[in-house]
């Protein structure tokens, strides 16, 4: 059956984005470009005992959510997953993608699919993109985004991504045009990482971030060719294997700074500071629920709180947090947005203290707490992190997620303990199969 072409009737959507599909043999076979509802010939590429991949053919019969995807390089790039499907449908299946989490892996087969925020913008919307450029033999460099079908493939991106603010776009163009032939004026490797950011006040410049190559590279040659960038962070390899914490970060009119790392933030930042004011809301409501004092004396724990989206939010409104992060560069941050809150702020700013380490490690000694808001990365919460929360257990989890695998996952730890009160989602990332769940999780047992 192996590259044979067979004709499907899909009838769902995974949650990477391929359509889901039977093969006559019994296999589920998943297809990526296709949408429930669609009747397609595709062909089978890939087969394990219960389960195959495969790649579209041709759509037979359309499915009423079937739509004309807006980027010309979609059928052969692998950046997007969902651009085929009516942006209405988008937000329904990620809303059952968390559901589905929820139920398979979580065991809770009664959760009401969330309602899912859309997106401000359905494009154009990332602040910040990365490219991956390649050098090729006889001098020939690719430089764009990994492919569909086969991701060690790289697939040549000029202006046609549609994601990217279009300042970064028109950077990225004018950045092409002036590295030079075999894109000389970039660090000598043969695969190089870059990031293009908007910086400043406004997102009106741009910063770049170039990953790979030896340090020392003259960077100032690339400033003067392209002339659009307004800093230029150099990462080299070997940072990498000597633990360096600190990059090179290279200005405008030849100044060289050692400068911290650059730290995770949204990429959607209107659609961020719609979760961000949802999640504020939910805890504000949490402790005003209360009854027993008007203002808890307990502090909210703000983990994995990066530079302080919500820690610094949250102080802002008078009430206390306590914020946990691994990474110095973002702990830095985050106390410097404190200080310049405190000194800007107009009522009565609350605290925010934050402390850097691990949250396995330094959860135990801050609890208990009246809210404790979760916001780890993909991989969810470390293994001991279940256990802590059970033995000193707060009165209200608020858990942000990019995963709804992890998110069930950490929900089925806490067991009965905890009960699932509420579920929202976010659209953050329109036109891919990523989504954003809020749960709101409420103690009901007895701490152990």
């Amino acid at each position: 059956m192996l590259k044979e072409e067979v004709d499907v009737e899909v009838r769902g959507i995974g949650a990477g984005g391929s359509g889901i599909a039977d093969l006559p043999d019994g296999r589920v076979v998943f297809v990526p470009r296709t949408t429930e509802g669609d009747r397609a010939r595709i062909r089978v590429e890939r087969i394990r005992p219960r389960w195959a991949r495969g790649s579209l053919v041709e759509v037979l019969d359309p499915a009423r959510s079937r739509v004309n995807p807006p980027c010309k390089k979609y059928t052969e790039c692998g950046g997007c997953q969902l651009q085929h499907v009516s942006y209405e449908d988008q937000l329904t299946w990620k809303g059952r993608f968390i559901t589905d989490a929820l139920a398979r892996i979580g065991g809770l087969r009664k959760v009401s699919t969330p309602e899912v925020v859309p997106s401000p913008s359905r494009l154009r919307y990332r602040n910040r993109v990365s490219f991956t450029l390649r050098r090729l033999s006889g001098g020939h460099v690719v430089a764009g985004f990994h492919a569909l079908h086969r991701p060690a493939h790289i697939v040549d991106i000029d202006s046609e991504c549609l994601l990217p603010h279009e300042r970064l776009s028109q950077t990225w163009s004018k950045l092409r045009a002036g590295w030079g032939k075999s894109a000389e004026l970039l660090p000598s490797a043969g695969r190089i990482r870059m990031t293009l950011g908007l910086s400043g006040e406004d997102g009106a410049e741009v910063d770049l971030v170039v990953e790979g190559g030896r340090s020392g590279w003259d960077g100032e040659r690339l400033f003067k060719s392209v002339g659009a960038v307004r800093a230029i962070w150099h990462r080299p390899s070997e940072n990498k294997s000597a633990g360096e914490e600190r990059d090179r970060m290279i200005l405008a009119g030849g100044g060289v700074l050692d400068a911290p790392t650059p730290t995770f933030a949204q990429v959607n930042d209107e659609a961020a500071e719609l979760l961000r004011t949802h999640v504020i809301k939910c805890c504000t409501s949490a402790l005003q629920s209360n009854e027993q004092v008007a203002l808890p004396t307990l502090p909210i724990i703000d983990a994995y709180c990066g530079s302080g989206a919500y820690g610094s939010a949250l102080a802002s409104e008078g009430l206390s947090v306590v914020g946990i992060e691994s990474d110095p560069s973002a702990v830095e941050q985050a106390r410097a947005s404190v200080r310049a809150k405190m000194a800007q702020h107009n009522k009565e700013f609350g605290r925010f203290e934050v402390q850097e380490g691990l949250v396995e490690d330094l959860l135990p000694t801050l609890l208990p707490a009246e809210v404790l808001v979760f916001n780890p990365p993909r991989s969810g919460l470390h293994e001991d992190v279940p256990a802590q929360i059970l033995a000193n257990a707060p009165r209200r989890i608020l858990y942000v997620s990019c995963d709804p695998a992890t998110l069930a996952r950490d929900v089925k730890r806490l067991g009965d303990q905890y009960a699932l009160d509420r579920l929202r989602a976010f659209d953050l990332f329109p036109q891919t199969a990523h989504v954003e769940a809020v749960a709101e999780l409420t103690f009901r047992g007895v701490a152990q």
